[in-house]
Formats: C-alpha cells, sequence, structure tokens
C-alpha cells in the first residue's frame, strides 16, 4: 500500500502545517485508511497496517490516528456504544450505520441540503461543520 502522489502531497503539506513531518507509520495509516474506504476502526487499521510493517504498535497507529485527525487529513466516526471509527472522506456528507452488519457507508449532502441545515439556526450562530448520521438497516442486506 503505498500512497499516490496527490495524497503524499496532501499528507506533507498537512505536516508540515502543523510542524510534523510525514513519517513511514503515519503515510501506512493514511494510505490504509485512503484504500478501502470502510470507516475501520483503530484496530482494525492496525491490523491492516500491520500486514506491511509487522514492527508497528498499536500505540502507534493510535498515534498516527491522532495526528492526521489534528491534520484535518480524516474525520472522527463515532455512534453510539460503539468504537471510534475513521474516515478519510472530507467533503460534507452524513453517515449511515447499517445495525446489522455494524457497517458505515457515506451519503453525500447536496450543497442546498447543508444551506437548508445552516439557515435554521438562530440569528448570531455560524456554522463550522456538520456531521448528521443516519442508524437502521439496508434492505439489501436481509435479501
Amino acid at each position: 500500500m503505498h500512497l499516490t502522489t496527490e495524497h503524499k502531497e496532501l499528507l506533507d503539506q498537512a505536516m508540515e502545517r502543523n510542524g510534523l513531518r510525514a513519517t513511514r507509520q503515519r503515510e501506512q495509516v493514511f494510505s490504509v485508511l485512503l484504500e478501502k474506504r470502510d470507516h475501520p476502526t483503530a484496530d482494525e487499521v492496525f491490523q491492516r497496517v500491520r500486514a506491511e510493517m509487522d514492527s508497528i504498535s498499536l500505540a502507534t497507529v493510535y498515534n498516527c490516528l491522532e495526528v492526521l485527525v489534528d491534520s484535518r487529513l480524516i474525520r472522527q466516526v463515532n455512534f453510539e456504544r460503539e468504537p471510534t471509527r475513521y474516515c478519510p472522506n472530507l467533503t460534507q456528507h452524513a453517515h449511515f450505520y447499517c445495525n446489522q452488519s455494524n457497517s458505515i457507508i457515506d451519503v453525500d449532502l447536496p450543497l442546498d441540503v447543508s444551506q437548508q441545515l445552516k439557515a435554521l439556526l438562530p440569528a448570531g450562530f455560524e456554522v463550522d461543520h456538520i456531521e448528521i448520521a443516519f442508524n437502521g438497516c439496508s434492505h439489501q442486506q436481509t435479501r
């Protein structure tokens, strides 16, 4: 697993903005998240990274995830009583959590929906980020 030139540059720039550098471990964790956009937990990221980098520790993976979140390259996704998951999709979107399969999928939010939601705020409030989460089950899973 390797980063594309575009993603490597994105990582390098984000690290530089934060006074850090793009270590091999950070590159590998970022690569794993970009490769399979299934919102893995830290443990799942650890297992995937370990397949390529067997000396990496779970603590290092957690540290890398924290740096990537702080650098705004990935987002944390939290559902009630579920482990934190990680999402590299930084566009405005919602998440659908399937209670049957425990999977999470991205749901695109058209710009007009975001604008309508922002218009609901009382005067004097400003939105930095909208997080919408749907819970339910996929009928595709039960067929």
